[in-house]
């Protein structure tokens, strides 16, 4: 599983790249975390609102950080 955090480094961007890291761990689920700052990118996937979170290409979460329950439920679909 590939697991995008698009932000460009602000506070609710680290927040949920730890999140995000923090919830893989407890799920035990292998995957790969990358975080993403460069904003061309960040918009090549649509998004316009950071942070966002993106998992194997589609992006599931946009504009806020949700929280470590949430992101289990959304990388164990």
């Amino acid at each position: 599983m590939e697991i995008k955090v698009l932000g460009t480094g602000c506070r609710k961007c680290r927040t949920l790249e730890e999140t995000t890291k923090q919830a893989v761990a407890e799920t035990g689920i292998e995957a790969t975390i990358i975080k993403v700052e460069d904003m061309l990118e960040i918009m090549k996937l649509g998004v316009m609102t950071t942070p966002a979170l993106v998992i194997d290409g589609n992006v599931v979460l946009k504009g806020r950080v949700a929280s470590l329950a949430e992101i289990k439920e959304l990388i164990q679909k």
